[in-house]
């Protein structure tokens, strides 16, 4: 699976994409390989779980990996290019690819700033603004992506799970939902190490978009996710903190994601 480049035209088209108030996730080009299998590692923003091309944009990246049974590297690709990412998986077992990004900053009116709060979970940050009495002013942002996708290589293990990569907001499954059968799934919430509670999280499957599950994190940061065999996830969650001084900004947003898929019984 060669890496492509993108036409000029689909690369500007690309770039006016908005990268903000959607999804974005990994999309390998195969969640189950055998040993020593070529993988493309394609990055989508959109919603619903369908997404627009992401082309790889090294000044953006500041961690692409995949990590694995014997350790972590980076991933190769060439600028511009779609998929974003191609990596050989060696050896059998469940390997983690995790990226973050470089903040973007954005700056929404407020009416619409409020109606994006209100639709992602976000009612800590409404009722904050309201007793700062700033409902009614537009809301400039710096945002970032923190993503996961998970491959299983040979036969699937049982006590194999997903690993915490240290990314400033991540989904970690406490099992393998390559093998939980569409059973109960707990996923565990971490913003910069530490369980996060109180924080909405949404799973979608792409051959279901429309029924989502939603719930809230507890307080160890866990939420129960009940999952149907014979799909594909993309579970998801955000977290908005002040903004660093001197970024510019009011907020920052931090857009977790992971992917997966969970075989047929």
């Amino acid at each position: 699976m060669p890496l492509r480049r993108l036409p000029l035209a689909i690369l500007a088209a690309s770039s006016a994409i908005p990268l903000h108030a959607h999804d974005f996730w990994i999309e390998p080009s195969a969640y189950r390989v055998e040993p020593g299998t070529a993988i493309g590692l394609a990055l989508r923003v959109g919603e619903h779980y369908r997404g627009d091309p992401v082309p790889r944009d090294s000044s953006r990246i500041r961690r692409f990996v995949l990590a694995g049974p014997t350790g972590e590297q980076p991933i190769p690709g060439g600028e511009g290019a779609e998929p974003a990412g191609r990596v050989r998986v060696e050896g059998p077992g469940l390997f983690v690819i995790g990226y973050h990004n470089r903040p973007s900053s954005i700056t929404l009116e407020a009416g619409k700033f409020e109606a994006y709060l209100e639709e992602e979970g976000l009612e800590r940050i409404i009722a904050l603004r309201a007793e700062r009495r700033e409902s009614a002013t537009p809301g400039r942002e710096i945002y970032s992506r923190c993503a996961k996708a998970l491959v299983v290589s040979g036969a699937p293990s049982a006590g194999g799970h997903d690993r915490w990569l240290g990314l400033p907001l991540e989904l970690v499954p406490e099992a393998n939902p390559h093998t939980s059968g569409g059973e109960s799934l707990p996923v565990r919430l971490f913003f910069d190490g530490e369980p996060l509670a109180g924080a909405l999280v949404v799973a979608l499957a792409r051959e279901e978009p429309e029924k989502k599950f939603e719930a809230r994190s507890d307080r160890d940061g866990r939420v129960v996710l009940e999952l149907a065999a014979g799909r594909t996830w993309l579970v998801k969650a955000v977290h908005m903190v002040p903004a660093p001084p001197g970024s510019g900004a009011h907020w920052e947003s931090l857009w977790a994601s992971l992917t997966f898929a969970i075989p047929a019984r």
